[in-house]
């Protein structure tokens, strides 16, 4: 059966299931998540999806994303699709939501309430090729040049929350050095 996700109305609130991907090809609201895992360097954690995504193929990322399952509480989803996708166990900690709208040259369409967490970790990943193609660290500042410089290689909800997940507190103190 075809993975469901969890249909939503501005406000955050469910309002029934519906396929993965016809949820993206008729571009409808939905509840997602992303990950962001830093090092005690301060770097990101990112990803570069999967070749064989049905979008966003070949795209960098942040550390992990994906939907909740239909009664599964997000934070739980999470920890279970970063150990799914990069093979990692980590405390998560919730810093907001946002919600975006992105048309792909393929007719696809993300359309969601991304809640976004973070972790700290120095454990290496071990991929699933199935969803990750690659991985790397960067440093904020390098990663913000880059996707300045090379959007087109970066998934857009990265691109859109970027600079709102480095501006939270929480974040300012892993870049000025304060993990604990």
């Amino acid at each position: 059966m075809e993975e469901q996700v969890i249909l939503v109305d501005e406000e955050d609130m469910p309002k029934g299931q519906m396929g993965k991907m016809e949820a993206h090809q008729k571009g409808v609201l939905h509840r997602a998540f992303s990950v962001f895992i830093f090092n005690s360097k301060g770097e990101l954690l990112l990803q570069q999806r999967a070749l064989s995504k049905y979008h966003s193929a070949g795209l960098w990322t942040n550390s992990c994303c994906s939907h909740p399952r239909i009664g599964e509480r997000n934070i739980f989803a999470a920890k279970r699709r970063l150990e799914e996708e990069m093979g990692m166990k980590c405390e998560l900690d919730y810093l907001f939501k946002f919600t975006y709208k992105a048309v792909f040259e393929d007719g696809l369409t993300e359309h969601e309430v991304d809640h976004v967490f973070f972790g700290m970790s120095d454990e290496l990943p071990t991929i699933n090729h199935d969803e990750v193609e690659a991985f790397k660290y960067m440093n904020l500042a390098e990663l913000a040049n880059d996707m300045a410089v090379n959007p087109n290689i970066y998934t857009p909800w990265l691109r859109i929350c970027f600079d709102k997940v480095v501006a939270h507190p929480s974040i300012v103190k892993i870049k000025n050095g304060h993990t604990a």
